[in-house]
């Protein structure tokens, strides 16, 4: 309930520090990166943890969301970038800076 400023949900679930938060574009799901080496699944209508994405092996410092809605990128202090199919809970990707 965005027009009345009311806060609906606090989210709570992870261990340490939440870093970063995307949105899906029909606003029924949020990803949040923390320092706890995870990210959360939410469902934004119910406030409820939805799964937890792990795999990061350092605190993860953002999240985004493709534009389709099926994929989300997590960027993390181990140098990867992740790449998962966050509605279902996989990881697809890992991409790694160059040596």
């Amino acid at each position: 309930m965005l027009e009345s400023g009311r806060e609906l949900h606090t989210l709570k679930g992870h261990a340490d520090h939440v870093n970063g938060v995307a949105v899906s574009a029909d606003g029924r799901l949020a990803a949040s990166a923390s320092w706890d080496k995870t990210l959360k699944v939410w469902d934004v209508e119910t406030g409820r943890e939805l799964r937890t994405l792990e795999g990061h092996s350092f605190s993860v410092n953002d999240v985004a969301v493709s534009a389709d809605g099926r994929r989300a990128v997590s960027a993390s202090y181990d140098g990867t970038l992740k790449v998962w199919m966050w509605k279902a809970g996989g990881n697809c990707a890992r991409l790694e800076r160059p040596l």
